[in-house]
């Protein structure tokens, strides 16, 4: 019965974070052209709606805190 419970509980973790993690993208790191580095960061995941981007007014960006700034009209 412990195990059967300790195997619920560690599969639904996993199933949480998968929801949580499913609308961000990684950005690899990169160099401009006139030689600039951009680090690694997180981005939300592309899709057709502007509401839930972190940019979009009224949504905040978890990573750095920001709020969105931008019109999504």
């Amino acid at each position: 019965m412990r195990g059967l419970l300790m195997a619920l509980l560690v599969s639904s973790c996993f199933v949480v974070t998968s929801f949580a993690e499913a609308g961000q993208t990684r950005v690899r790191g990169y160099t401009t052209r006139r030689g600039t580095y951009v680090g690694s960061y997180m981005r939300t995941t592309p899709n057709r709606t502007r509401l839930d981007n972190w940019s979009t007014r009224g949504n905040v960006n978890p990573y750095t805190g920001k709020r969105g700034y931008r019109n999504p009209w």
